[in-house]
């Protein structure tokens, strides 16, 4: 009774109402609900101590940020759930178009980082991951003659791996730049000493311009710790596997490296392996094993692998 008490007078304030009803959809932080809400910052972080303390909503903290969302269990994420009908209605409409707005200018934001940054991204990954071969790793796991998906593919250095074992490589990248620097990468190089045909793709990876099915592996090389929603990316790759299909992750494990957001654009610091396994099993994948390679900066790099069923 005392939970219940609690959740609703929690409930019972037109702010926190609104809260609860943008959370339920995005994640965000104090600074984009302050302005999703047009409130001042003090204002709504006091509403949002009061709906975790009513456990409505998740805190995740990551460095000097903190991410607010609706809560993933307990009494509190089941009176939201019951409660998902009364929030789909025209009084919450404004909010909720202006949250997404958030999101959306945030995905803007990292493609305009990543547009400024392409021509350096090389040097500007070997400060971090130094002496580590990464694609030479990556590549190792991909089975010989496969269809294989490099999902932000960034420069293509991966790509050009990968097409000397697989039958063809898709890239995909929401930057054009990339892509730009991609192709002149691989211009000539396909279907020559043995290399894949390879096919460069604009879009977006949480709806990947590809067929169901029309991949053997996908990879997301250094790029899950930059998207907004990383179950909705891992499940559109779920969606282009075919069966039996293997999927290769690599990321920076979890860490506290704040400078990291700055001169990298990360969104995350990182990634927490219980949580990346969670949302792998979301996603419809079976999470396989997961190793560490120690890199500059005190960080690590983890390569994770899964499977569809």
């Amino acid at each position: 009774m005392t939970d219940l008490l609690r959740i609703h007078k929690a409930l019972a304030d037109e702010t926190r109402l609104r809260l609860a009803c943008i959370l339920r959809r995005h994640e965000l932080n104090v600074g984009e609900l302050v302005a999703v809400m047009g409130m001042s910052q003090p204002r709504i972080s006091r509403h949002l101590k009061i709906l975790v303390e009513a456990g409505l909503v998740d805190c995740r903290r990551e460095g000097l940020w903190a991410f607010y969302c609706a809560a993933g269990s307990g009494p509190g994420s089941a009176v939201l759930d019951t409660s998902a009908g009364f929030m789909d209605t025209p009084d919450f409409l404004a909010d909720l178009s202006r949250a997404d707005a958030a999101v959306r200018e945030r995905v803007q934001a990292t493609r305009r980082f990543f547009d400024a940054v392409a021509g350096n991204w090389r040097d500007l990954s070997r400060e971090v991951l130094g002496e580590l071969d990464l694609p030479g790793v990556i590549a190792s796991r991909v089975p010989d003659g496969a269809a294989v998906a490099d999902l932000g593919c960034g420069p293509g250095e991966l790509l050009e791996r990968l097409s000397e074992r697989a039958c063809l490589v898709i890239g995909v990248d929401n930057s054009p730049r990339m892509l730009e620097l991609a192709g002149q990468r691989l211009n000539g190089k396909a279907a020559h000493h043995g290399r894949a045909g390879v096919s460069l793709r604009l879009g977006d990876l949480t709806h990947l311009p590809l067929r169901e099915g029309e991949a053997h592996a996908c990879v997301f090389s250094m790029v899950l710790h930059h998207l907004p929603d990383p179950v909705a990316a891992l499940s559109e790759a779920r969606r282009v596997l075919c069966p039996g299909g293997r999927l290769i992750i690599a990321d920076f494990d979890r860490h506290e490296n704040e400078a990291m957001r700055v001169h990298y654009g990360d969104a995350r610091l990182g990634l927490d392996q219980q949580q990346l396994r969670a949302w792998l099993e979301e996603a419809g994948f079976t999470p396989g094993p997961v190793e560490l390679y120690p890199v500059n900066q005190g960080l690590h790099v983890l390569l994770a692998e899964a499977a569809t069923p």
